[in-house]
């Protein structure tokens, strides 16, 4: 069965659905204020406590050191939990986090301990937050909206990134770099608020198929799911190998921008977030690229045809030369959204309900645990072969893992498989759905 991806003639998702609505408002919000935030910590490091390359890049590595450390744990815990009151609180604890570095820069003591203290609690609440979210999101829509919500989510979330990047820049050359901080915290909260007013309720698992089982055997669950079957497995280790190279050079980007091409913060922001907007082309045309040539051939082009200019953000100088990195870092955003929006969508509709946090964190550990290698690679590289050199080389990574997807199923195919056939019975155990999903 393959997976009709044309949208139906009826009135939009955001339009009629008030909790996916809500939903949409608190991640574009969240996503926005990360962005900022995710600027602003490289910036304070680089501008206010002349941070090293090598230093900015643990900043990265430490915000998503968390995936490593809980990252499979958490997935059985959002299973147990519900997903909502979950999200609530990390993005609770995302706020007061980020809060404490003006507050302290305003006593005087601020130091680069801290940041990394910041950025590992905010990387912990994003694991327990994107797990919960990505297991929640098929439960609030119907299955013949999720490429829709998937799009829309991709493409809005895109899209604010873009402005918080722009706009963070241009808002720490205004206010500086640490009180940005504090002119973001609103997106926070009004992310916070938005997922407090969503009305859908999960029902809450059973308890009986929770007893006898401990939080060791769910974990266990989710990762046999991924390592049986092919298509979450070939998935995953691309994942991997993409996140490697992509975080290897993104981690030393705002100092690689300041020190090859003189650029002030302001400009910084504004040129990564033009670069950015490839990803809100990317997340537009997905579906439709997807339904006229088929899905698993859409995504082979995607992640493997169309990042290929990111080897021009290498070459990035001065004046004009900045081209160089708007049509690399265009290319390669619209590449990795679009690539997303097809591989959300597939693994919502493939994965059984009740196992999709264990599933999503299965994944995830493998996906998002390389982040932080990635960005101790590109501080590493930089700091013994020069920051041009350690670009050269983590950009020219990014095509060459999707290379991966070339010996996985997706070859030769052309749409990307449903799972109608990997029910989980409600008197069956987890294993049941295990062995069928290998099966396909």
């Amino acid at each position: 069965m393959t997976i009709d991806l044309h949208s139906p003639r009826r009135p939009g998702l955001l339009r009629r659905n008030r909790d996916f609505r809500l939903l949409w408002t608190g991640e574009v919000a969240g996503k926005f204020g990360s962005s900022v935030t995710g600027l602003g910590l490289p910036l304070i490091a680089a501008t206010t406590l002349h941070a090293g390359a090598f230093q900015v890049s643990l900043l990265t590595m430490a915000s998503w050191l968390p995936w490593l450390l809980i990252g499979l744990p958490v997935g059985a815990w959002v299973d147990r939990m519900r997903r909502r009151t979950v999200m609530m609180a990390a993005a609770a604890g995302s706020l007061l986090l980020f809060l404490t570095v003006p507050v302290a820069a305003a006593f005087g003591v601020l130091g680069f301990a801290q940041l990394l203290a910041v950025a590992l609690g905010a990387g912990t609440c994003a694991v327990f937050f994107q797990t919960a979210y990505t297991a929640y999101l098929p439960g609030l829509v119907a299955e013949a909206d999720r490429a829709e919500g998937n799009a829309k989510l991709q493409g809005s979330a895109s899209a604010a990134q873009i402005v918080g990047l722009g706009s963070g820049g241009t808002i720490a050359q205004v206010f500086g770099a640490v009180d940005s901080l504090l002119a973001n915290s609103v997106t926070f909260l009004i992310s916070l608020l938005c997922t407090a007013g969503i009305k859908h309720r999960e029902p809450v698992r059973d308890r009986a198929q929770q007893r006898g089982k401990s939080l060791l055997s769910e974990v266990g669950e989710g990762l046999r799911q991924v390592a049986r079957d092919r298509w979450l497995r070939g998935f995953a280790l691309y994942g991997a190998g993409s996140n490697l190279a992509l975080t290897a050079y993104q981690s030393i980007l705002v100092v690689f921008l300041v020190q090859q091409a003189d650029l002030p913060e302001s400009a910084i922001g504004l040129l990564i977030g033009l670069a950015s907007t490839g990803g809100v082309v990317g997340a537009l045309v997905a579906r439709r690229v997807g339904a006229a040539i088929g899905t698993a051939r859409a995504l082979l082009i995607f992640v493997l045809v169309v990042p290929v200019p990111v080897l021009l953000i290498p070459l990035t100088t001065g004046g004009a030369g900045v081209l160089c990195f708007l049509a690399g870092g265009f290319a390669v955003s619209a590449g990795v959204v679009a690539g997303n929006v097809l591989r959300s969508t597939f693994q919502q509709r493939y994965c059984p309900a009740e196992l999709l946090g264990r599933i999503t964190a299965g994944t995830s550990f493998l996906t998002y645990g390389t982040i932080p290698l990635g960005a101790l690679t590109g501080g590493s590289l930089a700091a013994l072969l020069g920051l041009r050199t350690a670009m050269w080389l983590a950009t020219a990574a990014v095509p060459l893992a999707a290379v991966i997807l070339c010996f996985s199923p997706v070859r030769g195919l052309r749409d990307l498989p449903t799972t109608l056939t990997m029910p989980v019975a409600g008197s069956g155990s987890a294993d049941a759905a295990i062995r069928a999903a290998a099966a396909c």
